[in-house]
């Protein structure tokens, strides 16, 4: 196995609970590095939330944020692709969530140009400014703003009602008009059709390397990283992932509390 790039995930892969990268994790991936093997961050985070992230691991690779929906490197400051939601449709998906079934059970976050706009400002809000240290952006009408380029709309709420809302809007709209998914129970997320994980790794495998999807490794935890473990030649899922994550991986490492990445870069390419 001739690997040449590993992609990982944040949350939940390399960052549990303490919202950092733990000293195994950072040394397993400094040993890789030292041996020529390309290291980036593939993420639902935000570009500016993940960039504290990309230092810790000493990156030199662009950030895949959003999804997918933006690409760009921190030390070069180019932004390589950047895919936003069509503002007609974001449009729509907010009367959607304002409907009887969804009014009052979501939290609706709203990004664009980086940046995090919402409603009001919550206990979930503040849990998420904590963890991504973004400030919000307060808007009482999220309309107001949807004439600029909206790179994602995140909703917020329990797992049930995440998950009817996610197999609901699929039917309305399929993948080649707005990409759905889940990266944690309680997170809905839509962006661009083109945009995805899978998309990104791609991109930093094929154009910027010139390397081959079986010369790449992805680390994953939940939906949203289905597409890039797919993609790589070697896809491990985390302990912590839901079973159908598990199922399209060839092997499932310990979850994020117990050093998983660091286990699984020792296991396939320290030996």
């Amino acid at each position: 196995m001739d690997i040449r790039l590993l992609v990982l995930d944040i949350d939940d892969t390399i960052a549990g609970k303490s919202n950092t990268v733990s000293d195994e994790v950072k040394k397993a991936i400094k040993l890789l590095q030292n041996r020529g093997i390309r290291v980036a961050l593939a993420t639902g985070r935000m570009y500016y939330s993940a960039k504290r992230f990309h230092e810790l691991i000493a990156s030199n690779l662009p950030i895949v944020a959003y999804n997918g929906a933006w690409i760009q490197c921190p030390l070069t400051g180019i932004r390589h692709h950047h895919f936003p939601v069509a503002s007609e449709i974001a449009s729509e998906l907010f009367d959607y969530f304002e409907q009887p079934d969804w009014l009052n059970q979501l939290e609706i976050h709203c990004y664009i140009d980086d940046r995090l706009y919402v409603q009001e400002i919550t206990r979930k809000t503040e849990i998420y400014r904590q963890r991504s240290g973004i400030e919000p952006v307060v808007v009482k009408d999220l309309r107001s703003i949807l004439e600029q380029e909206t790179t994602k709309i995140l909703a917020i709420g329990e797992p049930e009602y995440i998950g009817k809302l996610l197999s609901s809007l699929q039917q309305i709209y399929p993948r080649e008009k707005l990409y759905l998914t889940q990266s944690t129970p309680v997170y809905f997320e839509a962006t661009h059709p083109q945009a995805s994980k899978g998309f990104g790794v791609r991109f930093l495998a094929e154009e910027l390397l010139e390397i081959k999807s079986d010369q790449v490794m992805a680390i994953g935890d939940n939906f949203n990283d289905l597409e890039m473990l797919q993609y790589a030649g070697l896809g491990i899922a985390m302990g912590n992932a839901p079973e159908a994550v598990k199922q399209v991986s060839q092997w499932v490492a310990p979850d994020v509390e117990n050093d998983g990445v660091a286990l699984a870069i020792k296991k396939f390419l320290l030996n």
